[in-house]
């Protein structure tokens, strides 16, 4: 790699490290006070109890760390203060698997989303999770309320509708059991009479209920067929306050907890809070349920409501709406549609001859998808959703609080995680509720917050360990009475500092307070904290650190100890200054079991070879020892001429050594290496002379030079009978 990219990548990792110690240790930096505010700094915070735990200088806050640091500064963990979250399901009951055709059972028998209620505890930034399932119940009931627009245009529209009790109740009876029908009509706010002439109209009126929720088709279709067509002067017709009365008039609509359905029919568009100031009306609409005799009476003195306000009333009463709406004003309610959760969109025919079909159209797509969606939450609480729909689709964000394509009979399901990012003000418990729009069913979620650690139950008030009586000792450490502060309570806030109080925060006149690097209160060094929170000063003057030790392979103590008032505390099984010294001596251990060989020390956990002879990481080479040069004969004979015993063995037994060619002797290398060296002369299979040397150099690789053709060949038994010496050995 280029040196220029090493030295930036190596730079680059430090700063990153830095940085990540920096930014990781959050229990620190929060300067926590006690072990409650500690514990609501984040789930990796713990708090030790150990009175005796802080060295000199060492703050209160400092008991509040991560874990695994407290662990690494001595505090036992039985002495450690981390509560964690928990939850209990309080009511679990089974959604129901019912076929078709089976035992009719009441509404409140039949059960679509489970669990319904539980309990979390919550510890900050620790979220707790649990799953709900949804399932589409067979044969579930429906309320359906028909809400129609008798202004004048709709006088061919009327006519169909009359006849619709019975033709729907047929339809819908191929989905459910148990289907019931009501009808509303609307016009606009009282003003004036539109119906001129001889034609056929009744006063106009905001909001009528002309018939509660009935499973009798025939009575639905008697009382619309009395109902008679009126006027309004503009356009725009007044259904927003009828849509409210119908979401808030509970009692008077006949709602139960089923499947509730509103089909809104216009041709014309809507007002809209605000509008009612062409009247003269100013006051808001209070979004309350005003009938009396089946009749809003309160239209002439509440604007209409705005969107948001109907929005909120729909979705509080889990009623979802059908706009059946002309061709003409399609754009203006598909735009409405968008800001209505759980509502669709129809185009109804001009007399509105296909109503029925519009109907089941917009309840088969309403039902097909689930969304589910949560009550407001306490500052500081978050919930996330995960989806796990039909054939294997998942959603996150706010693609998980739905799925869609679901069929009677289908179940889906959900996780839902909460976390608590702080302690609500007191800490005092929220309910929450999650349930499918349009859906009566809710699951009531209890949130208790964790904010305060188990010691503090036992803190002992006006404890004399807190200097007389002036704070309350609790998990290990004195909390104050207002006006005091010390590590034990010891000082008031209104004293100064003095010159006396100082001279206790200096070792001795030539130094400075607290050594620079803490501040004297009440006549204690409190010591600074470092921008990484790793980083710690202590001491009586703060004149220790636990950063300033020697360092090897650019790691502090070496990796193997810890740093104390500037010296290593080495790990067991290391010494040095810098812990960098392995008193592990396995590694020195040679073949023989033997450290070094008996031939040497082991330091650090390498050989140091004390007979020149030997070499090696455990000293057991040893090129000049008698012997050598007969024992590599073969390898070289057969490695440098292709001849010997080890012929046809040579690529497997003699590898082991680099072997380098010369052209005659005076090329072999010499005495005077670095390394010892052995020359040798030995006779082939044909009584011939070759001469080689033999070396194991500095990087322990065993090295051949040999002269690349055989000696004078004066290969005879004269020189077999004559040349005794076979080795030379040289160093």
């Amino acid at each position: 790699m280029d040196l220029k990219l090493l030295l930036i990548s190596t730079l680059l990792g430090v700063i990153c490290y830095s940085s990540a110690q920096q930014e990781g240790n959050e229990c620190i930096k929060a300067n926590a006070k006690s072990c409650g505010e500690c514990i609501q700094v984040g789930a990796k915070c713990g708090w030790c109890t150990d009175p005796e735990f802080l060295k000199q200088g060492e703050a209160t806050s400092t008991r509040c760390d991560e874990l695994e640091s407290l662990r690494k500064r001595g505090c036992d963990g039985a002495k450690v203060e981390n509560p964690r979250g928990s939850q209990q399901v309080l009511k679990n009951k089974a959604v129901t698997n019912r076929n078709k055709g089976a035992k009719k059972l009441r509404p409140e028998d039949i059960t679509q989303i489970q669990p319904q209620k539980l309990t979390l505890s919550l510890r900050s930034g620790e979220p707790q999770s649990f799953n709900l399932k949804f399932k589409r119940a067979e044969d579930y009931p429906i309320d359906l309320y028909y809400l129609m627009d008798l202004s004048y245009s709709m006088k061919d529209d009327l006519e169909n509708v009359k006849n619709l009790g019975t033709q729907l109740m047929l339809e819908m009876s191929k989905i459910t059991s148990d289907f019931r029908i009501g009808f509303g009509s609307f016009v606009e706010k009282t003003l004036l009479n539109p119906c001129t002439g001889d034609q056929n109209c009744t006063s106009p009126f905001s909001y009528k209920n002309v018939l509660k929720l009935t499973s009798n088709g025939q009575e639905f279709n008697t009382l619309v067929g009395q109902q008679q067509i009126s006027g309004n002067l503009d356009s725009p017709e007044g259904g927003f306050d009828a849509i409210m009365q119908v979401a808030v008039c509970g009692e008077h609509i006949g709602w139960r907890n089923v499947t509730r359905l509103l089909v809104f029919s216009t041709d014309a568009g809507f007002h809209f809070a605000g509008d009612g100031k062409l009247g003269g009306i100013v006051l808001p609409n209070d979004g309350k349920c005003h009938l009396e005799n089946n009749m809003y009476t309160m239209s002439h003195y509440y604007d209409y409501p705005s969107i948001a306000h109907l929005v909120q009333k729909l979705s509080d009463n889990n009623i979802q709406t059908i706009f059946a709406i002309t061709e003409e004003f399609q754009p203006v309610y598909k735009e409405l549609k968008n800001l209505i959760p759980k509502s669709a969109v129809g185009t109804l025919s001009a007399n509105s001859s296909n109503v029925i079909n519009l109907i089941i159209d917009a309840y088969n797509s309403l039902s097909s998808e689930v969304i589910l969606e949560n009550s407001k939450l306490a500052e500081g609480v978050t919930i996330t959703y995960q989806s796990r729909c039909k054939n294997g689709v998942t959603g996150e964000g706010e693609m998980g609080r739905k799925c869609s394509n679901i069929s009677i009979g289908d179940e889906v399901s959900f996780t839902i995680s909460i976390t608590a990012k702080q302690c609500p003000k007191m800490g005092k418990p929220e309910t929450i509720k999650i349930k499918p729009l349009g859906f009566t069913e809710e699951v009531e979620i209890a949130l208790n917050f964790i904010c305060e650690c188990d010691c503090h139950k036992n803190g002992i008030e006006d404890s004399e360990i807190c200097h007389n009586g002036n704070g309350t000792f609790e998990c290990g450490a004195c909390r104050c009475n207002e006006g005091r502060i010390g590590r034990h309570c010891e000082c008031s806030t209104n004293e100064v500092t003095s010159e006396d109080l100082d001279k206790n925060c200096r070792k001795d006149n030539g130094t400075d307070i607290c050594s620079n690097n803490g501040d004297c209160v009440c006549g204690t060094c409190e010591c600074k904290k470092r921008e990484n929170p790793e980083e710690r000063y202590s001491g009586k003057f703060c004149e220790c650190d636990n950063f300033n030790c020697d360092r090897s392979n650019n790691k502090l103590c070496g990796g193997h100890g810890r740093c104390e008032c500037r010296v290593c505390i080495c790990d067991a099984n290391w010494t040095g200054s810098a812990c960098d010294c392995s008193l592990d001596t396995t590694t020195c251990l040679a073949s023989n079991k033997q450290i070094c060989n008996g031939r040497g020390t082991c330091e650090c956990g390498t050989c140091k070879c004390t007979d020149p002879k030997f070499q090696g990481p455990t000293c057991e080479i040893c090129p000049t020892c008698p012997g050598v040069c007969a024992e590599h004969k073969e390898c070289v004979q057969c490695r440098a001429f292709g001849t010997g015993e080890k012929k046809e063995t040579c690529e497997r037994d003699c590898s082991y050594f680099n072997l380098i060619k010369v052209k005659d002797r005076d090329k072999l290398p010499q005495p005077g290496q670095a390394f010892p060296l052995m020359h040798c002369k030995e006779r082939d299979a044909n009584d011939c002379w070759f001469y080689y040397t033999y070396a194991v150099n500095n990087n322990t690789e065993k090295e051949v030079h040999v002269v690349e053709t055989l000696g004078e060949s004066i290969c005879s038994l004269w020189h077999s009978a004559h040349d005794h010496p076979r080795q030379e050995g040289v160093r």
